[in-house]
């Protein structure tokens, strides 16, 4: 008897340990810290180098060797809640961040965020956009250089927004943050308001500001694509921006083929105009026509490891203006430009 009492009572210690194990792992948060570092090598093949050329998207706009970012991001997570800091260096992430300082560390994202329950999250803090197609970590996109809906922002929001899971298929976001601007700042109490919708992989973004102070106005956004095969992906993203009469509007199409695990092909071909309200000018005071650009490019994608190489040629192709000078020093509506990228994630 005393030795199956005491069995019993060895028995009943490691069933309580196990369950305080289990307990405490649930409990306690997990730290990780992830991120990327990119660099390029870039030529123009319509234009010389030594004339800063550069296609008027964001990002990689710097001929011969060059470097994109680095980014580290720390994130803490808790049984219901948690914080993200993403911290950003070199010009691609001062760049994003309207920062002209590429050498001290800049806050792209930090924000803390509550799980409310199973269906709804709070985020506070800083975020990267939910609009659009593109992101700010190369290591994300499939192309190398980024498109003109992508660049036309905003890129970041500082506000707060609610995350809610209607169904196994549907999802709501609803956001309330300051106006875009080169601060993500309100000076004067004015607020943007952000919604999404999402179905299955796709999604309808709304965002909302009054336009003052370099904001965005109102655009309306989709994004989203379809596995057509087990290979071939169909990327698209559209959308229609208005800021008090002016604005932009366009498509583009991503479609990707994998030729094995490591090695992928895709081209981004976008069309993009820009409109201007009657009267509009620049800031040298002459007249603003409405104009739009045809972009293609061509991306390979090989993976070895963590490593990324993606070389790339793009040309892009404006309808009525010249912003551009070719190899004969004379202006140009064309410009063409290879590019090779290596991209570390860990």
């Amino acid at each position: 008897m005393k030795k199956i009492f005491t069995l019993a009572l060895i028995f009943a210690s490691i069933s309580i340990y196990a369950q305080d194990t289990i307990a405490t792992m649930k409990a306690k948060p997990k730290f990780s810290i992830s991120g990327s570092v990119d660099t390029y090598y870039q030529t123009y093949l319509t234009a010389p180098d030594n004339e800063g050329q550069a296609f008027g998207t964001a990002f990689a706009d710097q001929s011969g060797f060059a470097l994109g970012m680095g980014n580290l991001i720390v994130s803490y997570e808790g049984a219901k809640v948690g914080a993200v800091l993403d911290l950003v260096v070199g010009p691609r992430g001062a760049a994003a961040t309207f920062n002209s300082d590429i050498i001290d560390g800049i806050v792209n994202q930090a924000y803390v965020y509550w799980s409310v329950s199973d269906k709804t999250t709070l985020t506070f803090g800083r975020w990267n956009t939910f609009l659009g197609y593109e992101v700010i970590a190369p290591a994300a996109n499939f192309n190398y250089s980024t498109s003109y809906l992508f660049s036309s922002g905003p890129f970041s929001h500082m506000g707060i927004k609610a995350d809610f899971a209607l169904s196994d298929d549907f999802s709501l976001m609803l956001a309330v943050t300051n106006p875009w601007d080169v601060n993500d700042t309100s000076w004067d109490g004015e607020y943007a308001l952000g919604a999404q919708l999402g179905y299955k992989g796709q999604y309808l973004n709304f965002y909302y500001d009054s336009g003052n102070n370099g904001g965005l106005g109102f655009e309306v956004d989709y994004t989203g694509g379809f596995d057509l095969s087990d290979a071939f992906y169909l990327g698209i993203n559209a959308a229609y921006n208005n800021n008090d009469g002016s604005g932009f509007y366009g498509t583009a199409l991503y479609p990707q083929f994998a030729t094995s695990d490591s090695f992928s092909i895709g081209l981004r071909g976008e069309f993009y105009g820009k409109y201007y309200e009657d009267g509009s000018m620049d800031d040298d005071g002459f007249d603003l026509e409405d104009d739009s650009v045809l972009a293609f490019t061509l991306t390979g994608s090989y993976t070895i490891e963590n490593l990324i190489i993606k070389p790339e040629i793009r040309l892009d192709s404006w309808s009525d203006s010249m912003p551009y000078i070719d190899n004969d020093g004379e202006a140009s509506d064309k410009l063409a430009a290879f590019t090779i990228a290596a991209i570390y994630a860990f």
